[in-house]
């Protein structure tokens, strides 16, 4: 599984969900934070196998949360650019796409 790294505002995007999570109650906090972990982890042992929705960016989905994680396969890492609320407007995290 390729290693990743979270853009710094998809860093604050997943503090900020998982603090409002865990207010709710602990255990859904720690459910979200599992099911972001499973999320990265399909993303770095199959990077190439989920939809590409803004080239090169592809997004994996979420099954318990509204949520899709938004990435870039890039040579010796998984680049998260998102945490992205599905309800939220879908282009908001294109500015944070590496130059290429």
């Amino acid at each position: 599984m390729k290693p990743f790294a979270f853009h710094p505002e998809a860093d604050t995007e997943f503090i900020a969900t998982l603090e409002r999570y865990a207010a709710i109650s602990a255990e859904l906090g720690d459910r979200f934070y599992d099911e972001v972990h499973r999320l990265i982890g399909e993303a770095g042992a199959m990077p190439k196998i989920f939809r590409i929705i803004y080239p090169p960016a592809r997004r994996v989905l979420a099954q318990d949360f509204p949520f899709g994680i938004i990435y870039v396969d890039q040579p010796d890492r998984i680049w998260i650019l998102a945490l992205m609320h599905l309800h939220r407007a879908p282009d908001y995290w294109k500015h944070r796409l590496p130059v290429a």
